[in-house]
């Protein structure tokens, strides 16, 4: 069947989602030039309709433009290297706007990287809320390993600082590697509380003056060490906890500045629940960010921002199913068994299916709901509780 060219141009429209997410993202995006809005707003409603962070993957939803595919490439890869796309001008706004309920609250992040084609590191730090984790900020390096210097995430840290609500305390959660006296320190001069898991080499100094390697406090299997008052990177006063247990896969030791308990390893096992599926989100489980030909640090970087962006979207269309009543529509679980992003997205699909408005988007609950679960098993294992056969308190 053929059309003219007029009859074609009368039968394209405007996406629907791109115009309502516009409209919704001006409330609080200023940016200089009006058109990068529009850009913003196209590239973040084409992912959450594709599900994917490949940039040729979004073009079926950008044929508003009436471009060809190849011009359409070129223009979302200049706008993902324009420098002026930042998160100080479009993530930052909307994260503070959505986290306005945590005023006053206790809040814990986490700070990790993930390694992309050997070759580039991103670095995130994190909210953990409802069982994963809500991107704070984060940078992408080309860098080819996980270990990364304090100079390299400071500006990372710097801009969480900026965005908390005000009063709200915080509690930093980080894995081995993370262990630097800069970064412990600018958590102390914030007034930060932290729990960093510890290497096994690093050097503890006790009360008594008695300097031991992690790995020489580790106890027998199934026992845990709570090591008060420890001294550790040459002027880091804290507490160490360590355990030994079989199902956990070896050994752990927490440093923290918090008085060690059996709660310093719940604390920290926080952790794993909060940004490990969220960079799994990113990598396979909702965007597949593996299949971007993008090689570039800036460019990967705003490609970040812009799928942190659609994820927080997601979240929150999640969020809201579950308050209205309606997650039954879209789960079968008897309770909640698929995260509140993938709630979002599967609820995303069903407006656009029924040719129905994208709601008001509202605020995060201060609420911290519990983590889904989509079995029995999976449940039972939220619900474990750890026993150790012998608890010591280490003073010498």
């Amino acid at each position: 069947m053929r059309y003219s060219s007029s009859s074609t141009k009368d039968l394209i429209q405007m996406p629907h989602l791109y115009l309502q997410l516009q409209e919704q993202l001006r409330q609080w995006l200023k940016p200089k030039d009006k058109r990068h809005l529009q850009g913003f707003a196209e590239a973040v409603a084409a992912i959450l309709q594709s599900g994917r962070a490949s940039l040729s993957h979004w073009l079926p939803y950008l044929s508003h433009r009436e471009c060809q595919a190849r011009s359409q490439m070129e223009r979302l890869s200049y706008f993902v290297h324009n420098p002026h796309i930042i998160a100080e001008r479009f993530y930052n706004p909307l994260v503070k706007h959505f986290l306005q309920a945590f005023a006053g609250e206790s809040l814990e992040l986490a700070l990790d990287t993930s390694i992309l084609w050997d070759k580039f590191c991103l670095i995130e730090v994190c909210l953990i809320w409802g069982g994963r984790s809500i991107t704070l900020a984060q940078v992408v390096l080309e860098h080819g390993s996980a270990t990364v210097g304090f100079e390299h995430y400071r500006p990372v840290l710097e801009q969480v600082r900026s965005l908390l609500p005000p009063q709200s305390t915080v509690t930093l959660l980080a894995d081995r590697g993370f262990e630097h006296g800069e970064l412990i320190r600018w958590l102390q001069q914030n007034h930060w509380s932290w729990a960093i898991r510890a290497k096994s080499d690093l050097l503890v100094t006790l009360p008594t003056g008695t300097t031991k390697r992690v790995e020489q406090l580790i106890p027998p299997a199934e026992q845990a060490y709570l090591v008060p008052d420890v001294t550790v990177l040459g002027d880091v006063n804290c507490h160490l906890a360590t355990a030994n247990l079989d199902m956990a896969n070896g050994s752990w030791a927490v440093l923290s500045d918090i008085p060690p308990s059996l709660q310093t390893f719940a604390l920290y096992g926080k952790r794993f629940g909060g940004i490990e599926p969220h960079f799994k989100d990113y990598k396979s489980a909702a965007f597949n960010v593996v299949s971007s030909h993008l090689r570039d640090a800036q460019a990967l970087t705003c490609l970040f921002m812009l799928l942190a962006t659609a994820n927080l979207i997601a979240v929150i269309l999640g969020i809201m199913l579950v308050r209205l009543g309606q997650r039954a529509a879209i789960d079968w679980h008897d309770h909640r068994g698929l995260s509140f992003l993938q709630l979002g997205l599967r609820q995303l699909h069903t407006l656009l299916y029924q040719q129905k408005s994208l709601p008001i988007l509202q605020i995060l609950p201060r609420t911290n709901p519990p983590p889904a679960s989509a079995s029995i098993a999976k449940r039972e294992k939220l619900d474990f509780r750890i026993e150790f056969a012998r608890i010591t308190i280490v003073s010498s």
